[in-house]
C-alpha cells in the first residue's frame, strides 16, 4: 500500500496525447495515477470517460483529476453533472490557481487541441500546489449544487 495521493486522468481521442503527457507529469511528481481512458486517438465519445473519472471521485477512489478532450468543453460540461465534481477549464497557469484557491476545483480540465505542452505543465503545477482559500469562498461553493 502507498501513501502517495492517485490522481485520476481521462480523455477522449483528441485528448489522448495531453491526457499521456499528464500522466508523465504527475508520476514525475511522485502522484500514483489512475487511468481512466481512453487507450489511443480512435474516435469516441468523451462522455463514457468523464463519467469514470467523475463515478472515480464520487466512491472515493480519487480525490482530484486530469480531464483533456479537444476543446475541454465537452469534459468540462459532462464532468461537471455529477455534484461532487467541480470541473475547471483551464487555458493558462493564473487561472489554474485561480479555480483552485476560490472554486476548489477537484478537477483539471485541458483542451487537447489548444495547448501547447509547456503551458499545459504550467497549468497542472498550479493546480496541484495551489491550495482552497476557504473562508467566503466555502459558502459560495455550498451553493453550488441544485437542490430540488
Amino acid at each position: 500500500m502507498t501513501d502517495r495521493e492517485t490522481i485520476a486522468v481521462a480523455s477522449d481521442h483528441a485528448g489522448y496525447a495531453m491526457k499521456e503527457y499528464a500522466k508523465r507529469l504527475l508520476a514525475e511528481r511522485g502522484f500514483d495515477v489512475l487511468d481512466l481512458g481512453t487507450d489511443n486517438e480512435q474516435s469516441c465519445d468523451y462522455p463514457d470517460y468523464a463519467h469514470a473519472l467523475a463515478s472515480a471521485i464520487e466512491d472515493g477512489r480519487v480525490r482530484r483529476g486530469v480531464a483533456a478532450c479537444g476543446s475541454g468543453e465537452g469534459m468540462a460540461m459532462t464532468l461537471n453533472k455529477h455534484a461532487a465534481v467541480r470541473a475547471a477549464l483551464v487555458w493558462s497557469p493564473d487561472i489554474a490557481e485561480m479555480t483552485r484557491r476560490h472554486n476548489d476545483a477537484n478537477v483539471l480540465v485541458l483542451p487537447g487541441r489548444y495547448m501547447s505542452e509547456a503551458v499545459a505543465a504550467d497549468c497542472i503545477a498550479a493546480f496541484l500546489d495551489t491550495a482552497f482559500e476557504g473562508g467566503r469562498h466555502q459558502r459560495r461553493i455550498e451553493k453550488m449544487a441544485v437542490r430540488h
